[in-house]
């Protein structure tokens, strides 16, 4: 059974860093393409960062860009989030999917497996 499990959402405060995990059973995450998304209240779901299969080329939403890393540990079958910089505005439901193509696609309706997410909440 494919599984994917994110952790390290917390109640932070702006100006402070987390490290979001995904954790994968089930399945190689090194094979499968995968990124992250994050949902807040009342909005729809967005992507905030990918990482390809293969190169491991990344991808960064542009409001993340210079803040959040993403990578990947293949011997834990793991995909990390390094979030930094977190601002009120970052706070959300942050999900992992993963996808068995190449490209890095912003679209959620692309992506094969989902976590159920981790809450990340930033106060001010």
């Amino acid at each position: 059974q494919v599984q994917l499990v994110e952790s390290g959402g917390a109640l932070v405060q702006a100006g402070d860093s987390l490290r979001l995990s995904c954790a994968g059973s089930g399945l190689t995450l090194s094979t499968y393409t995968v990124a992250w998304f994050r949902q807040a209240p009342g909005k729809e779901r967005e992507f905030v960062a990918g990482i390809s299969r293969g190169a491991s080329i990344t991808r960064y939403a542009d409001f993340v860009k210079g803040r959040f890393t993403i990578s990947r540990d293949s011997a834990k079958n793991t995909v990390y989030l390094q979030t930094n910089s977190l601002k009120p505005e970052d706070t959300a439901v942050y999900s992992c999917a993963a996808a068995t193509f190449t490209i890095i696609t912003t679209t959620p309706l692309s992506y094969h497996y989902w976590g159920r997410g981790t809450q990340v909440t930033v106060s001010s």
